[in-house]
């Protein structure tokens, strides 16, 4: 069986949704961008040899609809006889892309695959649906055959999982700093400049750093700013990821194409898995998502180095690392999360991953793990092992 191989990431800065610095960038030529600056990291590989491009997006309308992904392949200069293909899996839309690259390679059907994603909540406004297009079985409550609340906001998931598991304002707001000071840290010592894209923008400016990542956040401030999904609750946008514009990519080979072509794989996926649960606690997906990849690849959570887990909210990552036995300290996302850094849907997966890659290469630890929640009820996550 093929071993699939990841051999280049590429991403762009994280902008903010509606005043950030991507507000003018179309999603699609955004990605296409990110996806030929992959393939010029590795002129070895003839564009041509690309067998498909999978690119997720969390929302598939506007100008993220039609098959974005091979819309992509075009506008990154592949040609035409390279297919695509769009994926939705919410927030791990594009984590799932690289999924189904590895399954792809290890059933010898393919030797070369850009797996990435892309979101513009701005030029999508963050709307792919409205009210009427939701099925009443999933919205009224009182119906006999209601099954559950699959369109319910993220920010009440986020709620119910801090009654659920007992987490406190105090304790959202803290880590929420700490990712905050880690980004920041990150940015400020050159960390991202490692991974990221500049983009010149359609004004001609440059845009090379993370919107996100704000200096000088307190405990104080964090605990001024009001709840935003119950008058009672806990959730704020300090201690919640904001809404994002951005894509990222990486290209995986099979580890004989790498070879036949003289490219040094950065990272061999070991195993990955997905899981589900209640929508209405979809925070805490990953936990059955890492048991289930922990058992895979025979391993337990202190074999894993690092741990690139999505920060949607301080509220689920806080109770997935009790159950887990993550350590924040010395395990978990070293240089800051999608608090600080942002989350744009379709784009995180793959983001992760090459911030994952950038964790090992940097700190020279081995075993990597990432890991989402997913709207609707779902985690995912993937183990990976640097080879270089």
């Amino acid at each position: 069986m093929e071993e699939a191989v990841i051999v280049a990431t590429a991403r762009t800065p994280i902008g903010r949704a509606y005043k950030g610095s991507l507000i003018d960038y179309r999603p699609d030529d955004l990605c296409g961008f990110i996806v030929d600056d992959l393939m010029k990291k590795v002129p070895e590989l003839s564009r041509s040899d690309v067998d498909d491009v999978i690119i997720g997006a969390a929302n598939h309308s506007g100008e993220q609809s039609m098959n974005l992904g091979r819309n992509v392949a075009g506008l990154a200069g592949l040609p035409d006889t390279v297919p695509g293909t769009t994926v939705n899996r919410f927030c791990a839309s594009s984590l799932q892309s690289i999924r189904m690259a590895f399954h792809a390679i290890s059933a010898g059907e393919g030797h070369a695959f850009v797996a990435g994603g892309v979101e513009s909540v701005t030029r999508t406004l963050g709307v792919g649906f409205s009210a009427t297009d939701m099925n009443p079985r999933y919205t009224d409550t009182s119906r006999d055959d209601f099954i559950n609340l699959m369109y319910i906001p993220m920010g009440l998931t986020a709620e119910n999982v801090a009654d659920k598991y007992g987490v406190s304002r105090a304790d959202m707001d803290e880590f929420a700093k700490l990712s905050q000071d880690r980004a920041v840290a990150a940015q400020n010592n050159g960390f991202f400049e490692r991974e990221i894209t500049p983009v010149t923008l359609p004004n001609g400016s440059v845009f090379a750093k993370d919107d996100g990542p704000r200096a000088g956040t307190t405990i104080e401030r964090l605990s001024q700013l009001p709840p935003v999904f119950r008058p009672d609750g806990r959730v704020t946008a300090g201690n919640a990821c904001p809404l994002n514009d951005g894509a990222a990519a990486v290209l995986v080979l099979s580890r004989s194409k790498a070879a036949e072509i003289g490219v040094k794989p950065k990272a061999r996926i070991i195993a990955s898995a997905i899981s589900g649960l209640a929508p209405e606690i979809m925070g805490v997906g990953p936990i059955e998502a890492v048991r289930k990849v922990l058992a895979l690849a025979k391993m337990t959570i202190g074999d894993i180095d690092i741990v690139e887990l999505n920060e949607a909210f301080a509220a689920q990552v806080l109770p997935i690392c009790r159950e887990l036995g993550i350590s924040i300290e010395d395990q978990l996302n070293p240089h800051g999360g999608a608090i600080a850094l942002g989350h744009p849907f379709g784009m995180t997966g793959a983001r992760i991953m090459t911030t994952l890659l950038n964790d090992l290469e940097t700190t020279d630890k081995t075993i990597g793990l990432e890991t989402m929640c997913i709207g609707g009820g779902q985690g995912m996550a993937m183990i990976v092992e640097r080879l270089n």
